[in-house]
């Protein structure tokens, strides 16, 4: 079986007139001699509109409830998607993510995928259907509906290709593939031909939304490669997998940056064992990630101050799960900061090749930008900037790099 998996994104979704453009596109591929399996997200800003109603009705929606709600979006694109699929004459069958097998923990919001029970796909694949698949959700195994979070459908999509053995995950998106940058902060940026899993990881961890973080993982796991690419165009895209150019001139392979960071600051922690543990345990059971966590020597005597950044979303939850732990040791207080960005130059070899994190920082300082927090990674090197000059560090550090240069990249 010559089997395919695509997963189609919102906007290429985004009314009546580009579903049936994706249906077209399927059964062009179909005609082709493929299997298909169809993973969508929910049409245009559907998610979001449904968010803002549940937030009309209260100011604290409950998880669960939400979870069920938000799934909904998701459930109206594949239906959707089936039905224009068998008015141009392609036998298609739509599945909720519970009807496509996709098992899931508990944490609703936010679940991960256990694992992947794909009979009813493999039934509707025998019988020359295309299989659509809801994406960003699951079920657990208490049978309540749980949602993956924001870029679920790309996990979706790349683990399911992953179960079914497919050769490749297709993701279609509104940009030609991964850029060196934001194209819409820098006309200059390019696309790249392909980028390593590893790569790819950094710049989606650090705020690249052409991919999502979790779906990149699982790529790298199971050897599953990722094309992403334009559902609007015929460009190439970008294909990601897990080699790149050996020993390239220039070891940067993109700028990623986020406006989606809040700075945590603990102030006057004990200094002895076990008091960071306690801190990090909170956050945890509040199901809240910490991104960089910074700790320093305190000038007030034996204690510390510890620094770290979440989602601007989480600030909140993380506040409440952490405010307890703080007061329990005695802790001075706890500060915040939601006016922050951060911008990465990524690329294998920057952190261990002299020169680099120089040119990052003198770039910075040149532009008058200051560097509030520097964390790194053996391919990475982040700096956290006030949120309003992260399109100016952006679009200097890529000039600095020369990243507009075909040479640059190796094409």
């Amino acid at each position: 079986m010559n089997l395919v998996v695509q997963k189609y994104g919102g906007s290429s979704l985004a009314d009546a007139e580009r579903m049936r453009y994706v249906a077209a596109r399927v059964a062009d591929r179909r005609a082709r001699g493929h299997a298909l399996v169809v993973v969508v997200s929910a049409m245009g800003d559907t998610t979001d509109a449904l968010i803002a109603l549940a937030r009309q009705v209260t100011d604290h929606p409950e998880d669960r409830e939400m979870d069920l709600l938000l799934a909904t979006g998701e459930v109206v694109s594949c239906t959707l998607l089936a039905m224009a699929l068998r008015a141009q004459g392609v036998p298609a069958r739509s599945f909720t993510g519970a009807q496509a097998g996709i098992l899931t923990d508990r944490v609703h919001g936010r679940a991960r995928i256990l694992r992947i029970k794909p009979a009813r796909i493999w039934q509707a694949l025998e019988q020359q259907e295309v299989a659509i698949v809801a994406g960003f959700q699951g079920i657990t195994a208490g049978t309540d509906i749980t949602t993956l979070g924001r870029g679920g459908s790309d996990t979706t999509a790349v683990a399911l290709a992953a179960a079914l053995g497919a050769p490749m995950c297709e993701i279609y998106t509104d940009v030609e593939g991964v850029f060196t940058c934001d194209p819409r902060l820098e006309p200059r940026a390019r696309r790249l031909p392909e980028i390593s899993y590893e790569e790819m990881l950094e710049m989606a961890s650090q705020g690249a939304r052409v991919m999502h973080p979790r779906a990149v993982e699982l790529g790298a796991i199971y050897g599953v490669p990722i094309l992403v690419a334009s559902s609007f165009t015929d460009a190439p895209g970008t294909i990601i997998h897990g080699a790149s150019a050996m020993e390239p001139t220039n070891k940067v392979r993109g700028i990623s940056h986020d406006m989606d960071v809040a700075k945590v600051t603990a102030l006057g922690l004990p200094d002895r064992p076990g008091v960071a543990a306690r801190l990090f345990a909170a956050l945890e059971a509040a199901h809240v990630a910490a991104d960089a966590i910074v700790q320093n020597a305190s000038v007030h005597g034996p204690e510390t101050d510890l620094t770290f950044t979440v989602r601007k979303d989480d600030l909140q939850r993380a506040v409440a799960a952490v405010e307890p732990a703080l007061a329990a040791v005695g802790a001075r207080g706890l500060q915040t900061n939601e006016a922050l960005g951060k911008v990465s130059i990524v690329g294998t070899g920057v952190l261990n090749t002299p020169g680099y994190a120089a040119r990052m920082f003198r770039t910075l300082s040149e532009a008058g930008i200051n560097i509030e927090l520097i964390t790194t990674s053996e391919i990475r090197i982040t700096c956290m900037v006030d949120r309003d000059r992260v399109p100016e560090a952006v679009r200097a550090l890529h000039a600095a790099f020369e990243l507009e240069r075909p040479e640059a990249l190796g094409t």
